[in-house]
């Protein structure tokens, strides 16, 4: 596969900013069905560019995004890959809570510092359909100093860590849900679980406005250090083999600026990539400024760009006719337990997508498009597992 046009490298534009016309870009909020609801459309721009617009119901905020892939997919490197977005938003959220939960119980964490890795496999054989994304349990370090024993401290980031939304995706089991339109018709699902909803198609309002700010919301800073990691890749074209059988980790660290902002400096050691720096702060509603993007629009955006990777993956490895795609993608959190006072674990409904397919491919090609596509997404995986977080407490 050549590489293809650098169209985010390239662009006059910033790549990351908060939208400063939401109401006119044609991207209709859903009704929120318990704390928030996040839509979020990608479109694909060339090669492994995406670009994304991610709405929340509950805030108005509108973010524009963009990701793309190193090496390991011929990719650019110009932009954060999708895993990363996923990681940066569970820390964030993880964070919110810790934090949250600490206030309400009159406990002072000084030096908090937390440093989480998630693990995604893939094996089996692209032509043989036997090609299958897999999560594996997150692993979470808090590091702080605190005058709590050890059993209390243990039971507050327990806790906190159950009152996180995303808590709603990992624990228990959510099949995704599909509707699938092929040159703007839609059509039957095929293995993939059909949403019973009318198709939501791709917005087709004004171009969104870049608000004014002295922020740099993501930006790129080098090379992630090396990292032996059992099943790991690095290398040109590594995730585009036909038989695969590698583990993926990507890391993040995440602290609070004095201003606070939440920083996350996230690497990618398996497939070896780049470090990107991302800032993350909750929206007015939640107590924030809204000055960056929060937890779940990060969460949303990475399950959405690595689901559409996968289409991209799967075009270029079987050489099939795809000249466009595009998701419009909902996702329904409630409220944190701890940073939204409800006091309970947090929960999530099924992600619902819509999927849109230009190509001259027969129905049943872009049918088995979207099942390949579901379940090799690594975070359509993440959600149809059952998954726990592993906590390790370090005092500093």
């Amino acid at each position: 596969m050549k590489h293809a046009e650098d169209i985010i490298g390239k662009a006059h534009t910033a790549p990351f900013y908060k939208v400063a016309n939401p109401g006119d870009i044609g991207l209709d909020l859903p009704d929120i069905r318990h704390g928030d609801a996040v839509r979020c459309w990608v479109n694909a721009l060339a090669g492994f560019q995406k670009e994304a617009l991610v709405g929340s119901a509950r805030s108005d905020n509108v973010w524009r995004l963009v990701s793309d892939e190193g090496a390991y997919l011929n990719g650019h490197d110009a932009a954060p890959c999708p895993l990363s977005f996923l990681s940066t938003g569970m820390v964030a959220s993880y964070m919110n809570e810790i934090m949250a939960l600490a206030k309400q119980q009159g406990v002072e964490l000084r030096k908090l510092r937390l440093i989480q890795n998630n693990y995604y496999t893939m094996q089996g054989s692209m032509r043989k359909r036997t090609m299958t994304g897999g999560a594996l349990p997150v692993e979470l370090e808090v590091q702080c100093e605190c005058d709590l024993d050890d059993a209390a401290l243990q039971e507050l980031v327990a806790n906190a860590v159950h009152a996180s939304p995303l808590n709603g995706l990992m624990r228990g089991k959510l099949p995704s849900l599909f509707t699938l339109t092929r040159n703007g018709t839609q059509i039957e699902t095929g293995d993939a679980i059909a949403l019973n909803a009318p198709v939501v198609g791709d917005p087709s309002g004004d171009p969104p406005l870049a608000a004014s700010s002295d922020l740099s919301l993501i930006a790129r800073e080098g090379m992630s250090p090396t990292k032996t990691v059992a099943k790991g890749t690095a290398g040109s074209a590594t995730s585009l083999t036909d038989e695969q059988d590698r583990t993926l980790n990507p890391g993040v660290i995440c602290t609070l600026r004095e201003d606070g902002i939440k920083e996350i400096e996230q690497h990618l050691y398996s497939p070896h990539g780049s470090i990107f720096r991302y800032l993350s702060e909750e929206a007015e509603p939640a107590g924030g400024q809204g000055r960056a993007p929060d937890a779940v629009s990060y969460i949303s955006a990475g399950i959405a760009f690595c689901f559409m990777t996968q289409f991209g993956r799967m075009a270029s490895m079987e050489k099939l006719d795809l000249s466009h795609y595009s998701i419009v993608q909902d996702t329904h959190f409630s409220l944190g337990g701890a940073s939204g006072g409800t006091g309970k674990a947090g929960t999530a409904d099924p992600v619902e997508t819509h999927v849109h397919l230009r190509t001259s491919e027969a129905d049943d090609v872009a049918r088995d498009m979207l099942d390949v596509s579901e379940r090799t997404c690594f975070l359509h995986a993440f959600c149809r597992t059952d998954l726990k977080t592993r906590l390790k407490i370090t005092r500093v």
